[in-house]
């Protein structure tokens, strides 16, 4: 039955179509649900009562650990208010990982702290086997003269090249703030998140489930990174959207055939252990220390792909979706109104 759900986009309740997928058969779950903070969804109520919007959450969430293989691992991202709770849910059937921190401050909200992060609870699906990748971001740099931000004293000639490991606070990957950036959705991640996840945690053709899939962003990350996505999805438009995007997606976010990460022409995330193979793609400057002051260089700047043959922009595709959206319901209207009139 699987087979025939991968690589699809699939319409419909994910309660019941998790029916559809068996035990153990999937290699990564995720799951960025509504947040029941009234936010306006298409097809969906964002605002059940306390106990009825946890008692939901329940029913997939164990769904998501009982399609997740034993090698695999299920990533739910949300505001930590609700993470508690799915923890304290999860710790049931799952292996706690990591609560990663994603950095992103907004307005202050009253007589509280300013909210400044939403989490990614990591857990596994047992404690041994899992499969778990090291992998690193860039340093940060002054973004006037490129000097490292971060002194490291003495030790400078010890720096790797690329960048440090990537820690469980993730500072460096940003909201989508501009609306032409951006679909018709409330709640919408950048791409490079959801890669980062999948190449710390996928190895190419491996299958990434997304119960809650929006307009698509872990299944193009997926696509993206030469990996497989089944997406359940409740409103026909943001599956459209989705399906168009997808159609436009290709697998060649890599150098040569190392999968990495890019945002806005710049690797962004690598695998560790893919460094060995990658560093000679890289002009690295001699001796290490001077990386302090120097940034290291791709030797040939179209070995990497651009933004653009790696997805479409999401502009022109939600455009294009939306207006055949608004076309088909409002011939739809019209011909219910015929019908009624004929009826009458």
């Amino acid at each position: 039955m699987i087979e025939k759900l991968i690589n699809k986009v699939i319409q419909g309740d994910c309660l019941e179509l998790f029916e559809n997928i068996p035990d153990n058969s999937v290699d990564v779950t995720f799951a960025d649900p509504p947040f029941n903070l009234k936010k306006k969804y298409n097809s969906y109520e964002d605002t059940l009562e306390f106990k009825d919007y946890l008692k939901w959450c329940e029913v997939w969430i164990k769904e998501m650990v009982r399609v997740t293989k034993p090698t695999g691992s299920i990533f739910l991202h949300n505001i930590p208010k609700w993470l508690t709770y799915y923890a304290t849910y999860l710790n049931k059937f799952a292996q706690f990982k990591h609560w990663i921190a994603w950095d992103t401050p907004t307005s202050p909200m009253g007589k509280s702290l300013q909210p400044s992060h939403y989490g990614i609870l990591f857990y596994t699906k047992e404690k041994k086997q899992t499969k778990i990748y090291e992998i690193r971001h860039p340093h940060k740099r002054d973004r006037k003269k490129g000097h490292l931000l971060k002194d490291y004293g003495g030790k400078k000639d010890g720096l790797h090249p690329f960048g440090p490991l990537v820690s469980d606070v993730w500072t460096d990957i940003h909201r989508i703030k501009h609306n032409r950036f951006r679909d018709n959705h409330p709640c919408q991640l950048p791409i490079h998140l959801l890669e980062r996840i999948i190449l710390m945690t996928t190895d190419k053709d491996d299958i990434i489930l997304d119960p809650f899939l929006g307009t698509g962003t872990s299944a193009i990350a997926a696509k993206r990174l030469g990996r497989n996505y089944i997406g359940f999805e409740l409103d026909e438009n943001y599956v459209e959207i989705s399906r168009n995007k997808l159609s436009q997606t290709k697998s060649n976010s890599k150098i040569d055939n190392i999968w990495v990460s890019i945002y806005k022409n710049e690797v962004v995330t690598i695998r560790d252990k893919d460094w060995n193979m990658l560093q000679h793609y890289y002009i690295i400057p001699e001796p290490r220390r001077k990386i302090d002051l120097i940034n290291i260089k791709l030797k040939n700047k179209n070995l990497l792909p651009s933004e653009e043959k790696i997805t479409l922009n999401n502009e022109e595709v939600a455009k294009g979706t939306n207006n055949n959206y608004n076309a088909k319901k409002k011939h739809e209207t019209l011909c219910n109104t015929c019908n009624i009139l004929n009826e009458k």
